[in-house]
């Protein structure tokens, strides 16, 4: 699984071979600037599921309920509704045991994806950005709460930020796929935030991220190289424009040019 937010990288990820797209609310934070994820909005939300659903038409696409959106039932369906109708996801996401949501949704005909461990949208009132689950009460909690999220019909839940024997062990327990990010290698798949990946986001790089490109210093090097060629006059060249018959000019300069 990888995040798109957009057309083009919708396209590039299924034509390399990804199996499951999400449009993340980490667009919040990673395309349009936010500090946090809260701050995002259901139409933010639908403007980039649509675009990354027309670069992928085939793939499973994941979009991610705002913050507060899913607060009650009634609003998660009204947001789930526009999301899949409007923005043509195939699933929806949300963040915690919210089992009377889940179970709404699920009844309703529309698929949920659960996340567990870390979720940025409440992210303050669990400490910060930190790994989730390290005393025995708090993975005792987790583990129940996964359960929880399978019962009451999720299809996968993602493992955010927690420790690699628990996630193993919440794998082993589920009946469904865990997704993990910053959770080891036991889970039933990754995720990735696209932007992390190829290295364009660079306010923070956390432990879980590897990066298969260092896009920020080769893009800001392309810009600069532009910029330059701007300037001098190298570009544009003739072979960037375009010609045209010379009779058509007479009319504006007069025969004698």
């Amino acid at each position: 699984m990888l995040t798109a937010y957009d057309y083009p990288t919708a396209r590039l990820a299924a034509e390399a071979g990804v199996d499951v797209l999400l449009v993340g609310d980490s667009l919040g934070m990673v395309v349009l600037g936010y500090e946090t994820t809260v701050p995002v909005t259901l139409e933010e939300m639908l403007h980039h599921t649509k675009a990354a659903r027309r670069g992928a038409p085939e793939l499973h696409l994941v979009a991610d309920l705002p913050f507060m959106a899913d607060a009650t039932p009634e609003r998660a369906l009204a947001a789930a509704e526009r999301l899949v109708k409007e923005g043509g996801a195939d699933s929806v996401k949300l963040e915690g045991a919210k089992l009377d949501v889940v179970r709404a949704l699920a009844g309703a005909g529309v698929p949920v994806l659960g996340h567990v461990g870390l979720t940025p949208q409440t992210a303050s009132s669990l400490g910060g950005y930190k790994v989730q689950g390290n005393s025995p009460a708090a993975a005792k909690k987790m583990l129940e709460d996964a359960l929880a999220l399978e019962n009451a019909g999720v299809w996968g839940v993602v493992l955010e930020m927690v420790p690699m024997p628990l996630a193993g062990l919440v794998t082993e327990q589920l009946g469904v796929p865990t997704i993990g990010i910053g959770a080891g290698a036991a889970t039933d798949g990754q995720v990735l935030v696209f932007h992390d990946l190829i290295g364009v986001f660079e306010r923070f790089k956390p432990r879980f991220v590897r990066r298969y490109l260092e896009g920020g210093p080769l893009i800001r090097e392309a810009i600069a190289a532009y910029a330059a060629d701007v300037r001098s006059g190298a570009f544009p060249q003739s072979e960037h424009g375009y010609e045209m018959d010379s009779s058509a000019l007479e009319g504006l300069y007069g025969k004698e040019n």
